[in-house]
């Protein structure tokens, strides 16, 4: 029987009524993988194809038929704008099935919750923190709405496989399998949709943990692969390097400064993004605020001083929620020309209607971003067209190694040619377990009133998320959370663990019920004198090397309560125009920019003035001696290129710092300040022969470790304990890397 006919009569009636020719292939195998089997399924496809009709129509059928007790469907998404477009999807067709559909958030209306929880049923839509909530302040409802599920719909499940929110999810999942009832059918059955999925196995991996064979994989045939490319390379002037630090305390202040060097750049792009994108509907991925917030004021001025409408309108965060949600409504309207400059808000799959292209500002340091940020265009059939606006400095004869090789233009070029591949970047360790397993560790003793501590590892730390935690550091932790100066747990004669003075008042605040944090800024000093904030993305440790306001700091002391690194200033060499790395750069990524490197193939899509960039890029591999090593000398510096990505490259500039030497990572390698080389050579040896260092004793000198939103009220051996633990991939991989570092012979 054909898949379309082995459908609900209603649901049948409901895909003719939406003028469908037929059903996609991506619905097709659905559709048979669901209805046959008993397994969890992935639905991997492009933006807009399906995917959620895949899972639904079939599911759907399969509960109207035989309408089980209870909620059969939970669908989680990690947006509320995302659960609201499929509320409004589905609403009409479930209305003729006669299955109630609920929306479940923090701007949900009360009364359809509390229908559900009288009358478990139908379909409930909701976010992992609302789920949170309920396990937290509603346990006996949570476990009369919950236990008797039969199938569990994640949306959107790249942006979980890494991440607080995918390991706080991950966890909720396992919890939620828990309560399933004796009368039950067993454990939901799993059904992962996403768009940009390039290791499958991994996929399958966190949506069944301890059982992937379990898992079936299902792919879009339908894709053709055709992609319209421009990639852009733009000069950014020479311009003096400032002799004095910037001086302003606030944030605002330093961005301001910061953002004026890179301003002509900008500016130069604006007028490229008029010209090309005026009058049809399109998003523009700027990266960071500041830069969304320039590229739309000088947009909107242009329009101005040309008499005609705006059509250039900022997205991000900071926005009020009327001011987001006017913008998305106007482009899923599709009324009017609409180009919306965004961070990363606009990545996920809101209903935005049809978008004809999407820019990105910046050579990509994300594949699975790049292609997911791709799928928002091309809808109705068209090819989607990306294009990237990619800056470097104009060089002088006192540009360094790193300027010179033109980092940027190589990584646009290596990234596009992973995005041909297929490639995307694979789950990586999360750096906030210790955090995330204390906040489910306080949200289990609330759902049960108490728990000993040997039921709570085995209900936490079984498959899932925090399997690879031992049970001596599971005790370390909970003994952290019970010593006296944090109060979290506290511990009855009989064993059982229970909320303390501190724990109570934690769970009892609102905010709880996230796991996810905003980045903390940390504040820098020098002789006393602020120079501004930036937030910090990987540890440092006294000797390491920071770039902030045009100039170098060496790190001199960390104060982590505090929030503080105090920094002198360095006289290294000039500061290159290569960024840091605020946003990881993966293992695969930075072994393709050496491959851009060391071939003369064409960079896709690439205009004239991005081909000379690459092509410099490639002279100066050459001019250094790359191709045979991979250490150079420049001046009073050391550059050592590993060719892996930024974890990396953090942990060896972190042991070099251990054995004073100064330096700071990047995308591609570590510099190193001023060394003796016979010493260095020696250390590097050293790493080739023996591999990287104890980590639980290099994590002593370690700062900046906590990056979790509840790192902060765990002691600090422990957390360095997990620390070491999350970074024993990278030590594994570390001596294939220093092996080729000498730095060859003067």
């Amino acid at each position: 029987m054909p898949p379309f006919d082995r459908l609900h009569p209603e649901v049948r009636r409901w895909v003719r009524d939406q003028g469908w020719a037929g059903l996609r292939d991506i619905q097709d195998q659905a559709i048979g993988h669901i209805l046959d089997g008993g397994n969890d399924l992935v639905v991997s496809a492009s933006t807009a194809a399906g995917k959620t009709e895949a899972a639904f129509l079939p599911i759907l059928s399969l509960v109207a038929e035989e309408q089980p007790p209870g909620l059969p469907i939970l669908y989680v998404a990690p947006l509320k704008a995302l659960i609201n477009d499929q509320f409004g999807r589905l609403e009409l067709l479930c209305e003729r099935l006669s299955l109630p559909v609920t929306r479940w958030h923090g701007d949900a209306a009360d009364g359809p919750k509390r229908r559900l929880l009288a009358r478990p049923g139908g379909v409930l839509l909701i976010t992992p923190e609302s789920i949170e909530a309920l396990l937290c302040r509603r346990p006996a409802a949570a476990s009369a709405l919950f236990g008797q599920l039969r199938f569990l719909i994640v949306d959107e499940l790249h942006a979980f496989l890494a991440g607080p929110r995918g390991t706080h999810l991950a966890s909720l999942l396992r919890r939620l399998e828990a309560l399933a009832e004796p009368s039950s059918l067993g454990p939901a059955r799993r059904v992962g949709l996403s768009a940009t999925l390039g290791d499958l196995e991994a996929a399958a991996t966190w949506l069944r943990p301890g059982s992937p064979a379990r898992v079936t994989l299902v792919t879009s045939a339908q894709a053709d692969g055709r992609i319209m490319l421009s990639v852009q390379g733009i000069l950014e002037p020479l311009r003096p390097q400032s002799a004095t630090p910037q001086s302003a305390t606030p944030r605002s202040a330093t961005s301001k400064a910061e953002e004026g060097e890179s301003r002509a750049g900008l500016l130069t792009i604006a007028e490229r993004l008029l010209a090309t994108l005026r009058g049809t509907n399109a998003l523009v991925f700027g990266g960071s605020r500041a830069t969304v917030e320039i590229l739309a004021d000088r947009l909107r001025e242009r329009c101005e001083a040309q008499g005609l409408p705006n059509e250039f309108f900022p997205h991000h965060g900071n926005l009020s929620r009327d001011l987001r949600e006017d913008l998305e409504v106007r482009l899923k309207a599709s009324t009017l020309p609409t180009t919306a400059v965004c961070t990363s808000t606009l990545e996920l799959g809101i209903d935005i209607g049809s978008v004809e292209s999407v820019a990105q500002i910046g050579a990509p340091r994300s594949i699975s971003a790049l292609r997911q940020r791709l799928g928002r265009s091309g809808r109705r059939g068209a090819a989607p067209a990306l294009r990237l606006y990619v800056l470097e400095p104009e060089l002088d004869s006192k540009a360094g190694p790193l300027d010179q090789l033109r980092p940027r233009a190589i990584r646009a070029a290596a990234a596009i040619r992973l995005l041909g591949a297929g490639f995307v970047e694979a789950p990586g360790a999360p750096d906030t377990l210790a955090s995330a397993l204390l906040h489910q560790t306080l949200s289990l003793i609330c759902q049960h009133g108490g728990i000993r501590a040997d039921r709570a590892h085995q209900a936490l730390c079984g498959p899932g998320p925090f399997a690879a935690v031992p049970p001596d550091l599971y005790i370390a932790l909970l003994r952290s959370m019970g010593d006296p100066a944090r109060r979290l747990l506290e511990q009855a004669p009989d064993g059982t663990l229970m909320l303390g003075e501190a724990g109570e008042r934690l769970t009892s605040a609102r905010d709880f019920y996230a796991l996810f944090a905003t980045d903390e800024e940390w504040r820098l000093v020098t002789t006393g004198r602020s120079l501004g904030a930036l937030p910090l993305r990987e540890p440092v440790a006294p000797g390491n090397l920071l770039v902030f306001a045009g100039r170098r700091w060496v790190v001199v002391a960390v104060d982590e309560q505090a929030r503080i690194i105090t920094v002198a200033p360095h006289k290294g060499g000039r500061v290159p125009g290569f960024e840091g790395s605020a946003e990881p750069v993966d293992d695969r990524l930075s072994a393709e920019m050496r491959a851009v490197y060391q071939d003369q193939a064409p960079a896709p899509g690439a205009d004239d003035a991005l081909a000379r960039l690459v092509a410099e890029g490639r002279e100066a591999y050459a001019r250094l001696g790359l191709g045979q090593h991979q250490a150079v000398r420049s001046g009073a510096e050391a550059h050592l290129f590993t060719w892996h990505g930024t974890r990396l490259n953090a942990l060896l500039a972190l042991i070099l710092a251990a054995d004073r030497f100064t330096c700071w990572p990047h995308d591609v390698g570590v510099v190193v300040s001023g060394p003796d080389i016979p010493r260095l050579n020696r250390r590097l040896a050293h790493l080739a022969t023996n591999g990287a260092p104890d980590l639980e004793t290099l994590a002593v000198d370690v700062k900046g470790i906590g990056h979790g939103k509840y790192d902060a009220l765990i002691a600090p051996a422990v957390l360095q304990r997990f620390w070491a633990m999350g970074m024993a991939e990278a030590a594994r991989t570390l001596p294939r890397a220093a092996a080729p570092l000498q730095m060859p012979e003067a």
